[in-house]
């Protein structure tokens, strides 16, 4: 970034405006310090929030500029500090995020069409947004610093609310798991490699990879865009995938038949960017038969029947018994990942789960059931109850860290919009005319 402010440069700026045949077709809207906030920034943004469902708390033409220009005052203090992010982070997030955009509209030419610019433009944009956003967020870490709440402050905190602003703690549960895997046939097994031998050779004599993948292969998200999975780099892949995957070459090849926990795979190389792999792959999943997923439900339920008779505990179970290796080691104990906590709320769990849940009581354990894991795979479980708490008001006693993590979160927001306000005094701020007529979080953009 260039100096913060110079005249010379706000002025020059400021004659800066895109035309097209006479009509306008950009403009610089937002000047903070001698940084340009243009037409085309907040409608690109716009679109971004659109395709991600986000929704504005107000006009997104009065919103997303105060957003850019509170992000223009970090990224000055970044300069100041010298923070610097790093770029293969940077590229992975915009990887991720340009796969789900490929996934959510179909194809990189709906992309286009839907943002009205280039594959690479769009990229190129997201690229910029993930790295100003991953600068800010340091920035702030180091403005904040490591917030320090007493229980001292928590209790005056709570003494402080009014009755009426006491915050409601929804209602949670623990849950525990044991699952088993119903074995697949070899017969299925077999069947299964027979069909995908036949597309390697549909492929070899000439038929076209991404066509089988949007009519055979059983990853849905991928299956519908030829089977393209996007540039990743080696530790976003499953390992058995990623050996195989990096050592293509041959984009006209198609790879040895993989097994891994998803089902069997073939796989086409696309482009190899660095350490970074783009290819497409057709996944077909071997069915389970109906006597195999009685034998696992019939030793779920004589697994669940030692547990209620009290010959294992299910801590144990889960140990010598479970095929989950998220959870066997820990007694079964699921964890949310949102919160990376043992708690959840009704509809954070799996639908299969949080039915049988409702009804449970405490230290319940279900009947056997089978439920699709977050593998897109069969499976058979029981679950017990390890814990339910009823929706209530916030208190001392049983919510003390929930009310120290609001009173962190204070602490942290007051130090932020502090520093803002005392740097949106010193910054230079130009807004156009028809940008002004708007509520601002922060009243001192406009000094005239």
């Amino acid at each position: 970034m260039k100096k913060f402010l110079t005249l010379f440069s706000f002025f020059s700026i400021c004659i800066l405006t895109v035309v097209a045949k006479d009509n306008v077709i950009d403009e610089i809207v937002w000047v903070v310090g001698d940084e340009p906030i243009l037409r085309s920034d907040v409608e690109n943004q716009r679109l971004q929030a659109q395709s991600e469902g986000t929704k504005f708390s107000g006009d997104p033409y009065c919103v997303i500029p105060e957003q850019l220009a509170i992000q223009k005052l970090y990224l000055h203090q970044a300069d100041l500090d010298s923070i610097i992010v790093n770029e293969s982070d940077v590229i992975g997030s915009v990887d991720q995020y340009m796969n789900y955009l490929l996934n959510q509209l179909g194809s990189k030419e709906k992309m286009e069409e839907y943002f009205k610019m280039p594959y690479a433009k769009i990229r190129e944009g997201r690229r910029d947004m993930v790295r100003n956003q991953e600068t800010v967020r340091r920035v702030q870490k180091e403005l904040v610093g490591n917030v320090a709440v007493t229980p001292a402050e928590v209790r005056q905190y709570f003494k402080n609310l009014p009755a009426d602003s006491i915050p409601m703690i929804p209602a949670e549960t623990e849950v525990q798991i044991i699952t088993v895997e119903p074995q697949y046939s070899q017969d299925e097994i077999n069947a299964i490699k027979d069909r995908l031998r036949d597309f390697t050779e549909r492929v070899n004599k000439g038929e076209n990879f991404s066509t089988l993948a949007v009519m055979y292969s059983e990853d849905r998200n991928s299956a519908k865009v030829g089977g393209e999975l996007g540039f990743m780099g080696k530790g976003e892949l499953i390992p058995e995938f990623a050996t195989v995957a990096f050592n293509l070459n041959d984009p006209k090849k198609v790879s040895k038949i993989v097994e891994t926990e998803f089902g069997f795979h073939i796989i086409q190389l696309i482009e190899k960017r660095g350490d970074r792999i783009n290819c497409r792959h057709i996944l077909l999943k071997p069915a389970i038969s109906a006597t195999e997923r009685n034998k696992a439900l019939i030793r779920l339920d004589s697994i669940a029947d030692m547990i209620r008779n009290e010959k294992i505990k299910f801590e144990d179970a889960a140990q010598y018994y479970s095929f989950d290796k998220d959870t066997r080691n820990n007694g079964g104990l699921m964890v949310n990942s949102k919160t990376e906590t043992s708690h959840f709320q009704l509809e954070e769990l799996p639908p299969a789960i949080g039915k049988l849940v409702y009804s449970m009581n405490v230290g319940e354990v279900s009947k056997p059931f089978t439920m699709i894991n977050t593998k897109e795979k069969e499976i058979c479980a029981i679950i017990r109850v390890k814990s339910k708490n009823k929706a209530h008001k916030a208190n001392l006693n049983e919510d003390f860290q929930e009310l120290k993590q609001i009173v962190e979160a204070k602490k942290s927001d007051k130090i932020l919009n502090d520093w803002i306000i005392d740097k949106q005094k010193k910054t230079y701020v130009r807004i156009n005319e028809g940008w002004r007529n708007c509520e601002f979080k922060y009243p001192g953009w406009i000094k005239e």
